[in-house]
């Protein structure tokens, strides 16, 4: 009787639970929610602030007693609690009305290729702490792979690239099933930290995150590009302690995190060595398909392409494959169970 109750005043969910973003998709309503994964905490109180955008604009901004943090690192859990309690907000601003105590939603989640079965259970713990009445987990290449509209079920070949936030993974799938995989800790996160260095480095200046992650976004390309970009980039002078603003091209920014990209195309191709010869076949008609944030480095498609030899494009709207993956599912989870990691009832 109460599960029928839960059923009628819940929402069905599925989220994207990345290490940069957090995306969510309610059954029968789309995307409604594409917010940093990020938490803002008063350290006195143990109260939490605000999640999201808000928290973001406090990154490097607050006092000593205000922590803004990101409880999600390399796209696993980090810190439990805080991360529960972001989950719990998304909930709540899913039902967003009086019977909000009856909320008891089915989620649909993508977790990261390759993470340990402790990780895995930190996830669904999180998830059904926060209200789930059932989560079940998709690894998030998978997931990519049918929010691109992939034919994952066919016996053919389908490579996806997913380059999120904290991780990449890397994927060539077939009847269901992963044929072929690589996970990295290498992904935008660390490109960002790439581009902190660099500044470090060649102009003794000091920047933040979020500086490194503006740059990226503006000027942000694999390869030099045939009409130039800049940006001006403030910090602190590492010499003089004081305030500093110098000029960094795209040319720059390449230089910066060409290590990053290079282990990354490195992956592909050892991914595309371990496939079968009849499912590299299919690709080299079907493509690579690149997905995530990371994905709309300038330049990236036309840089795996040449390593590779085998045609790459972006996958439709990048930033969003994953989630729109796990809402795929979600309408139809019966039939596609099998691609499911487990689920609890």
């Amino acid at each position: 009787m109460l599960d029928k109750l839960f059923k009628l005043f819940s929402r069905d969910i599925g989220i994207d639970l990345g290490t940069a973003n957090t995306s969510v998709y309610v059954k029968g309503r789309g995307i409604i929610i594409n917010e940093p994964s990020v938490v803002a905490i008063n350290k006195k109180t143990d109260q939490v602030l605000s999640v999201g955008a808000e928290a973001k604009k406090m990154v490097g901004r607050t006092p000593g007693h205000i922590v803004a943090v990101r409880p999600l690192i390399d796209g696993v859990i980090s810190d439990f609690e805080v991360t529960e309690q972001m989950i719990r907000y998304f909930f709540n601003k899913v039902h967003n009305d009086a019977y909000r105590f009856l909320v008891r939603p089915r989620v649909v989640i993508g977790i990261p290729s390759g993470v340990t079965e402790v990780e895995r259970r930190a996830v669904e713990d999180a998830v059904r702490n926060a209200g789930a009445r059932e989560v079940y987990l998709v690894e998030e290449p998978m997931a990519a792979a049918i929010g691109a509209r992939l034919p994952i079920s066919e016996a053919v070949g389908n490579m996806i690239v997913d380059i999120g936030g904290g991780t990449t993974d890397i994927a060539v799938i077939s009847l269901g099933g992963i044929v072929a995989s690589r996970n990295l800790r290498i992904a935008g996160d660390k490109i960002n930290d790439d581009i902190i260095q660099y500044a470090r480095d060649k102009f003794q200046l000091l920047i933040g995150e979020r500086t490194a992650e503006e740059i990226k976004i503006l000027i942000g390309s694999v390869s030099p590009l045939n009409e130039k970009l800049t940006a001006t980039v403030k910090g602190r002078d590492l010499i003089s302690g004081l305030p500093k603003e110098v000029i960094i091209s795209d040319v720059e920014v390449s230089e910066a995190i060409a290590p990053s990209i290079n282990a990354i195309i490195s992956e592909i191709k050892d991914v595309v060595e371990e496939t079968p010869p009849e499912l590299v076949a299919d690709l080299i008609t079907r493509g690579i398909h690149l997905a995530g944030g990371g994905s709309l480095l300038r330049g990236l498609p036309e840089l795996v392409q040449e390593a590779t030899g085998i045609p790459t494009r972006l996958a439709e709207d990048p930033l969003t494959a994953v989630v729109r993956g796990c809402g795929i599912i979600l309408e139809d989870v019966e039939s596609l169970k099998e691609i499911l990691i487990h689920e609890q009832e």
